[in-house]
């Protein structure tokens, strides 16, 4: 993978998870994870897992919350 495509998954992961939303966090994880895929080496990978790991988080959050609200109604 050329250093460019390497640096524009980085940050395209970045921003998925900087922008990430209760509507969009399902899709905005699928298309990270695709991305997380095709990084080439370990290292780049730790690099951004911190991000993966906090879409994941967020997903889990807003998914409790809006099971939560269902609960109440």
């Amino acid at each position: 993978m050329a250093r460019t495509t390497k640096a524009k998954a980085v940050t395209q992961i970045r921003r998925l998870y900087l922008q990430a939303s209760p509507k969009t966090i399902q899709r905005d994880l699928t298309v990270a994870v695709e991305l997380f895929k095709s990084l080439p080496t370990e290292t780049t990978r730790e690099a951004v897992a911190v991000y993966m790991d906090g879409l994941s988080q967020l997903r889990s959050e807003w998914t409790l919350a809006r099971k939560r609200r269902a609960k109440h109604r």
